[in-house]
């Protein structure tokens, strides 16, 4: 038997291209996730007053303990699919999708550096926001953490933690920006783009955390273009979820957040 080579042309990577890419992506991950949150903030709003909800962000997936350490593994892995999905798009010959968008620790003064100081102001404005939005009624009552306790709870918080990090800063921010200024749109253009999705797909806890994400998403995606690197924002990310989620697994309510 012979084996024979097939040799195909690169698909010509027009505007209508990188539309047709950005729609894709975008509908496999954090634009269906904004959809979601939009239609489940009208449910809730159209059932009671949002003040009396209550949102509960990591739940129990699962009764039985090994399932549900099994589901929430699955859950972390299979929402990063996304995360691979746009770094293979956007490898070129000679360049890897890593370095193009500053996903390394190439440059840990700046990663670190920005990344304490991003989650620092970021911390302060976030609990303001959501302490302005439980007091006007216009912000559920979130619980960072529903799991049980167990040996691997503070685990899966901290990989939790990291998955929205990386999945958010990656696709919303490095992979949106470079596929926005393809399509020639200006910066502050994509900036704003980038945080109203942001800001829409955490509509599910309420209009505050909206707010409170668009303008963390307007800081974030100005930080993005002054350094051109998604780390500090995975590692500013990561700082604040991780708090807010393990802080309230080890001490609940006593944290404030939740009440």
């Amino acid at each position: 038997m012979h084996s024979e080579t097939v040799t195909t042309g690169a698909m010509p990577r027009t505007r209508r291209y990188y539309r047709t890419e950005l729609l894709i992506v975008l509908g496999l991950s954090l634009g269906q996730s904004a959809v979601y949150s939009i239609v489940n903030l009208a449910e809730k709003a159209t059932r009671a007053p949002l003040a009396s909800q209550t949102t509960a962000l990591n739940p129990v997936l699962n009764e039985r303990e090994f399932f549900d350490l099994l589901y929430q593994l699955l859950g972390i892995f299979f929402a990063l699919v996304p995360v691979a999905l746009v770094l293979f798009l956007m490898t070129s010959p000679g360049r890897s999708a890593f370095r193009k968008i500053g996903f390394t620790f190439s440059r840990p003064g700046i990663d670190f550096g920005l990344g304490f100081g991003l989650a620092a102001v970021i911390g302060a404005g976030t609990l303001g926001v959501y302490a302005a939005g439980r007091a006007l009624g216009i912000t559920t009552a979130v619980v960072p953490a529903a799991l049980d306790q167990y040996w691997w709870t503070v685990p899966v918080l901290v990989l939790s933690a990291l998955r929205h990090a990386v999945l958010e800063e990656v696709v919303i921010v490095g992979y949106l920006f470079d596929r926005l200024a393809r399509l020639g749109w200006s910066t502050w253009a994509i900036i704003f783009t980038s945080a109203l999705i942001r800001g829409s797909y955490h509509l599910y806890q309420g209009v505050g955390p909206g707010i409170g994400n668009f303008l963390m998403g307007l800081i974030f995606g100005y930080a993005y273009t002054r350094t051109r690197r998604v780390m500090p924002l995975v590692v500013a990310h990561a700082l604040l979820d991780i708090a807010g989620f393990v802080g309230y697994a080890l001490f609940g309510p006593a944290i404030g957040i939740g009440s």
